[in-house]
């Protein structure tokens, strides 16, 4: 029976992986990889030739299959995503749980998280923290979401967010958690690697003002002041839209 690595590779900077993860990605049989052109660039600087075979979130379920059928045959295989660490915020949860379910090894390649990385940096409380991802486009579900982090013992959050969404979101963060502190990065451990610190309200206003902003991926650490508290009718509004989105649900 074969072997599952989740290998963790680099966020940015490609001198950010060990040495246990590179002999893992030359000794296994197959590379299961969520960009075949991503992957293959970090191969190529270490000069690393492997079968690859695209793992997405489109095709996971799918593919989680065959994985396990040539896991079950005695084929060893590396799981990576783009950047990071698989299964968090990324595909891979689904063929780690078929392995499981499947008596099949899983071992743990640790390296680069987005995630880690942003927290050991920001300067904010790092006691307790809650890993959001990516907040909900839709309207209600975002609005659910932020009052459950408003309603949460918690106070810090860390959350992702695409270049091109980063300054309305920070505007939404506002109105929801005046007054507090937060940390945006973009680019962690490449060249243009920035940091933004502060006061939501004047890290607002100086994104807004920045020509740059819509470059790179952001990781956001948010830290509310812990004074902060769900007023009666946000409560009211909170358990009447769980209600509703409920409804939509059942009839959809």
């Amino acid at each position: 029976m074969g072997k599952l690595y989740i290998v963790a590779t680099p966020i940015g900077n490609l001198n950010d992986i060990s040495f246990r993860a590179l002999e893992i990605l030359k000794n296994v049989d197959i590379i299961a990889c969520e960009d075949t052109r991503q992957t293959l660039k970090l191969l190529n600087h270490y000069e690393i030739k492997k079968k690859l075979v695209a793992y997405h979130k489109f095709n996971e379920k799918d593919k989680t299959n065959s994985l396990v059928k040539e896991l079950l045959n005695g084929i060893n295989i590396a799981l990576v995503t783009d950047a990071g660490t698989p299964c968090i915020s990324d595909p891979g949860y689904i063929l780690v749980s078929a392995a499981h379910k499947n008596d099949i090894e899983v071992y743990a390649i640790p390296g680069a998280s987005a995630v880690v990385s942003a927290l050991s940096v920001s300067g904010l409380d790092t006691h307790e923290f809650s890993f959001i991802g990516f907040l909900p486009i839709d309207n209600t579900k975002f609005k659910l979401e932020i009052l459950k982090m408003k309603k949460s013992e918690i106070n810090t959050f860390v959350i992702y967010e695409s270049p091109k969404r980063i300054v309305k979101l920070i505007g939404k963060l506002k109105e929801y958690f005046k007054d507090s502190q937060i940390f945006i990065a973009s680019d962690l451990t490449k060249i243009h690697e920035r940091a933004i610190f502060g006061n939501i309200r004047d890290v607002y206003e100086k994104i807004t003002n920045d020509p740059n902003i819509e470059k790179g991926e952001y990781v956001i650490v948010l830290e509310k002041k812990k004074t902060e508290f769900v007023s009666e009718k946000e409560d009211i509004s909170f358990e009447a839209m769980i209600i509703d989105t409920m409804k939509k649900n059942t009839c959809s």
